[in-house]
């Protein structure tokens, strides 16, 4: 049996501290270091402001040495702390300079980020499965989503609060973009990017077998006629993602989810996901935001996408500064050129200096030298004349031409030595009228007989591109809108159609009615019929 032992048991001894103030506290006596609360002295310092959240910036770029510039240069352009942003920058599969491009700004710009991952890949140089740089066989896709998927991982690594992802073709033009969107506090978020279409970064809508779904709602945001943040089962190019919220941890790009059996596309597994990790996307078109190009077929080629970036940066300056590109690339400089005319004029006034500036950007952008010509500032000339009731006839055997009726925009023209000729040989200085009358009277299409009276002969050959290569860059009655030559009151006669605007012009309408061998099949591609399943179909 164990034996207890009984100790002898002593007096219990309890110590209080008490933490008392000293008496000079107490008493509010001199000499104490806090002042009491009904006398206080000096306020209080106050405290600092938080630090901004971290933020990865995920960058993949293949074969976009004609677009890296001007987006590096949106990025430097962001209004965010740069020793608050991480940059991880993918390339790979390419046949252009793009690697050395990242290569160069990195070295630059390293020094101002928190932190840099550079992830080159040098070869090959396209996938084995692929007919061209702009195809996307499953191999790149899988490619992608493994290059996202590392990018998300690192980020968690890295204890960053936000990951965001912009393809490299993607302009953020407004520097406050990333702030707008960490303001938004969703989990995904989107800003809503432009284009020369309705092309935008969000699907509406979405069938249950993932295909694009068209929705009235589409239109209203991407046109901002409801402006806000809205909820879409899909965003893509261009998002954010806060990695604060518990559910992002439920997130990943690769591998697609085991219940995935949906086409395999990098966005739609990347919908997927969010889908099953109860995760809402959403788009907001609150403002302006960026811009990016309408995407190109297959078969097509990186000169025709490079030819599609300059489209997107000349859209940006119609009623915003130039997109500019990285202080700190070496840009290669442009080499304009007459395109094989003997010489091609740029008509402005003088007083004009805005839209000068601008047009003189936009054909240094274009690579066209024009020699400039100060335009005659007649104040008023007059009104043009309406549209004639038949479309144009089609040239015979030559894509995208017709006979040029009456009434076209003289916004540009080319003009054969013959055909000045012609114009001259009609004496104009003598009977003086604006160009865009002169012009059709002398190839006898003007629907005032008394005019052409006095211009002989009037035997001019006229031809115009369809659809149209050239369009001014507002429209009568829209925000905006600027006349040199017009006084008068904007046109309001909704039953006389007119050519004025280019979403509403009988023009655009008769479009289908033109000869076959007039159309332009790659810009007015057929569009399916509601019901038809597209994968990436957003036009």
């Amino acid at each position: 049996m164990a034996a207890t032992l009984e100790l002898p048991r002593r007096p219990a001894r309890i110590l209080l501290l008490l933490l008392l103030p000293p008496l000079s506290w107490v008493l509010g006596l001199p000499g104490g270091s806090c002042s009491a609360p009904e006398q206080l002295g000096p306020d209080p310092l106050p405290e600092s402001a938080l630090q901004k959240p971290t933020v990865f910036l995920a960058l993949l770029a293949r074969n976009a040495a004609h677009s890296l510039p001007h987006f590096l240069g949106c990025v430097e352009r962001l209004r965010y702390p740069k020793n608050r942003i991480a940059l991880w920058v993918a390339t790979d599969h390419n046949v252009d300079n793009t690697t050395e491009i990242l290569r160069e700004w990195l070295k630059n710009v390293q020094k101002l980020y928190h932190y840099v991952e550079w992830r080159p890949m040098g070869d090959p140089q396209s996938y084995p499965e692929e007919i061209g740089p702009k195809h996307w066989p499953n191999s790149r896709f899988t490619h992608v989503m493994k290059l996202r998927q590392t990018a998300l991982r690192t980020a968690k690594e890295k204890w960053s609060d936000y990951i965001m992802f912009i393809d490299a073709d993607n302009f953020l033009t407004n520097p406050e973009v990333l702030n707008l969107m960490i303001a938004e506090n969703k989990t995904i978020v989107a800003p809503m990017l432009e284009s020369r279409a309705l092309y935008s970064n969000f699907w509406c809508g979405m069938t249950p077998q993932g295909y694009y779904k068209r929705t009235p709602d589409y239109a209203l945001i991407r046109e901002w006629k409801r402006t806000g943040c809205f909820a879409v089962p899909m965003v893509h190019s261009t998002f954010l993602i806060d990695l604060r919220k518990e559910a992002s941890d439920k997130l990943v790009f690769y591998p697609p989810h085991q219940d995935y059996t949906w086409t395999f596309d990098d966005i739609i597994v990347f919908a997927f996901s969010s889908r099953q990790a109860d995760i809402q996307m959403y788009i907001c078109n609150r403002e302006h935001y960026g811009f990016l190009p309408v995407p190109l077929k297959p078969h097509q080629t990186l000169e025709e996408e490079a030819d599609n970036v300059v489209h997107v940066l000349t859209e940006a300056m119609i009623d915003r500064p130039p997109v500019e590109p990285s202080e700190q690339l070496t840009v290669p400089p442009k080499h304009p050129d007459k395109m094989g005319f003997d010489e091609i004029f740029m008509i402005n006034l003088k007083r004009r200096k805005d839209r000068r500036d601008r047009m003189l950007r936009t054909l240094y952008e274009q690579e066209i030298a024009v020699k400039l010509v100060e335009a005659v500032d007649g104040k008023y000339i007059g009104r043009k004349r309406m549209q004639v009731e038949r479309p144009e006839k089609a040239v015979p055997n030559v894509m995208n031409l017709v006979e040029a009726d009456y009434s076209y925009w003289t916004l540009g023209y080319a003009l054969s030595l013959q055909g000045a000729r012609k114009l001259i040989g009609a004496e104009p200085f003598s009977k003086m009228l604006p160009v865009d009358e002169f012009l059709p009277i002398m190839y006898n299409k003007h629907p005032v007989a008394k005019y052409m009276e006095y211009y002989e002969p009037r035997d001019l050959k006229a031809f115009s591109a369809e659809p149209l290569l050239v369009y001014p860059t507002h429209y009568t009655g829209q925000p905006g809108y600027l006349s040199d030559t017009e006084t008068s009151t904007i046109w309001d006669n909704e039953t006389v159609a007119t050519d004025w605007d280019r979403t509403l012009s009988r023009k655009s309408r008769q479009q289908g009615q033109i000869h076959t061998d007039a159309q332009n099949k790659d810009a007015l591609p057929p569009q399916p019929s509601l019901g038809a399943a597209s994968g990436r179909d957003e036009l």
